[in-house]
């Protein structure tokens, strides 16, 4: 379990036998790190298998490579967001984040406003129905807020502050960039509640019979 809030740049490597290196001579909590433990790579879980004070070494399954941008990014050699394992005590400052990709966005606009950023994403349907203004969302690892989306969540905005900006791998993101997104987990936990028969693949969609105060009303409740 993670949280969104990013504590190291790091640069990543293909290795033979699906192992991916990542180098971060920066990144203080090398200096804890353990085999097994679990950091999130661009938002993404994966587990430490070999490590010392300037990198580690992960695997990567394909079923991971085919639902996240690792692939292109690393061929790139390009920087990815780095998070350690939340611990117990820790504080919780973004929101809980699983490290389990839904699906691969993709950049379509930057807009720089005087003290901020404006990014606006395209997300595909298993991320989309999720989307609510207001609502937390993980893009490339980055715990931020929905600033503003369209009538499905196909399309949504997200204002960055400076800090963020500057401190994750967003800063290098150019138009058409694909970035690795995971919808709330909460809101995905209360759409399963209210759809128990849907598969998990499966997304609800907003054309569904949904449960409104007009249906609570019909039902008699409230």
């Amino acid at each position: 379990m993670f949280t969104g809030l990013i504590q190291g740049l790091g640069t990543i490597s293909l290795q033979a036998n699906s192992q991916l290196k990542v180098y971060c001579p920066s990144c203080q909590f090398l200096k804890t790190v353990e085999i097994g433990d679990s950091i999130a790579v661009n938002g993404i879980c994966l587990t430490v298998e070999i490590y010392d004070q300037q990198s580690f070494t992960v695997s990567v399954s394909p079923e991971t490579i085919s639902r996240s941008n690792l692939k292109s990014i690393a061929q790139a050699q390009a920087l990815v967001n780095l998070e350690p394992a939340l611990r117990v005590g820790d504080k919780v400052g973004g929101h809980f984040v699983s490290g389990h990709v839904d699906g691969v966005g993709t950049l379509t606009e930057i807009q720089e406003l005087e003290t901020s950023w404006e990014l606006s994403f395209q997300a595909p349907p298993p991320v989309a129905t999720y989307i609510v203004p207001k609502g937390s969302i993980a893009i490339n690892g980055i715990s931020l807020t929905v600033a503003s989306y369209d009538a499905i969540g196909s399309s949504f905005t997200v204002a960055v502050i400076s800090h963020t900006y500057q401190a994750t791998n967003l800063q290098y993101l150019s138009v058409g960039a694909p970035v690795n997104l995971e919808a709330d987990l909460l809101g995905k936990y209360a759409a399963k509640f209210q759809y128990p028969h849907l598969a998990p693949e499966s997304s609800p969609g907003r054309d569904h019979d949904l449960i409104t105060l007009e249906f609570l009303a019909e039902h008699g409740y409230g």
